[in-house]
């Protein structure tokens, strides 16, 4: 074996020895993992971080998703929805706040979400207009903003405080956009510090929320950002992927690279397109086939005994 091959696999055996025991990877180390072209070792220091932390689970989430602009979120929402997440664009804070009201009804006890950082910047400009912004949503029955990005840098620290000071949680941290490897790497090890300030972040979704049909990601790139995420914030409990937007084979190669929890199924029972399986059953059995135990859960990480 070649002399680089040797020290690169007595390098893999002490960070998974390392990781193993609850430590974690150095800023060099993981920048690293980050340029190599081999997703093995990643993926491998990955899964035995999400072992760590959650064992054979694999938690997931059934979203009912109401789109603020028009007169769905006076509708009922389906049974089976653990949470309601307010999408698309409202024009006005006013709109907002009727959507939000209107969906708290039908809510009821169930966590309601919606809109992004970048909402509150546009409605409240100032620091008191965004405070006044939040303490209304917040009393018109917001429990948690959906999308706070990562990328926000310098501004995060921020936006945490601003939330935390009008009883607004945010239970996952988001990615907006895609980057390069290095670039996703130092957003996420500058938003490490954080969760040991903010505690109720329990969860990132790692993977861009807007996709570009122009330059899609591909699934190396995806399952290698999923690994990263896991390994440089060590402290976050949960690395999620959308089931929506990413799909069956990707969610079910992204369990064995550090991800644990499916966010975003459709509450829907239904099987369309002649599926012979409904959408849980499907995903469950992705789930299983992986090696895992899937385990539903409720918006705000909950899970029945």
């Amino acid at each position: 074996m070649p002399a680089d091959q040797t020290h690169g696999s007595v390098a893999s055996e002490q960070w998974l020895e390392r990781v193993s025991a609850g430590g974690s990877l150095s800023r060099e180390e993981l920048s690293a993992l980050a340029s190599d072209p081999d997703i093995l070792t990643i993926g491998m220091l990955a899964d035995t971080v999400r072992r760590r932390l959650c064992g054979s689970t694999v938690t997931f989430l059934r979203v009912a998703s109401v789109d603020v602009t028009t007169s769905a979120t006076n509708d009922a929402l389906p049974a089976t929805a653990q949470e309601a997440r307010l999408t698309g664009t409202a024009e006005s804070l006013e709109q907002a706040l009727a959507a939000v009201a209107a969906v708290r009804v039908s809510a009821g006890p169930r966590l309601v979400s919606g809109f992004a950082w970048a909402d509150i910047e546009r409605w409240g400009g100032t620091a008191g207009g965004r405070a006044a912004a939040l303490r209304a949503l917040r009393s018109a029955g917001l429990d948690a903003l959906a999308e706070l990005p990562v990328e926000l840098g310098d501004g995060l620290p921020g936006a945490l405080s601003e939330l935390a000071g009008e009883g607004l949680g945010t239970p996952r941290l988001t990615v907006t956009r895609a980057a390069p490897q290095h670039e996703r790497l130092e957003q996420f090890l500058r938003t490490a510090p954080l969760l040991d300030r903010y505690p109720g972040i329990v969860a990132i979704a790692p993977l861009p929320l807007s996709l570009n049909a122009l330059r899609p990601s591909t699934g190396y790139d995806d399952v290698k950002t999923v690994a990263l995420a896991r390994l440089a914030l060590p402290r976050v409990q949960h690395v999620q992927l959308d089931w929506l937007r990413y799909g069956p084979k990707l969610a079910q190669v992204a369990l064995t690279f550090g991800a644990d929890d499916i966010d975003n199924v459709s509450p829907s029972e239904e099987t369309p397109d002649g599926r012979r399986r409904g959408v849980v059953e499907e995903l469950k059995k992705n789930i299983e086939s992986a090696g895992f135990s899937a385990v539903e859960r409720d918006g705000r990480f909950g899970v029945s005994a």
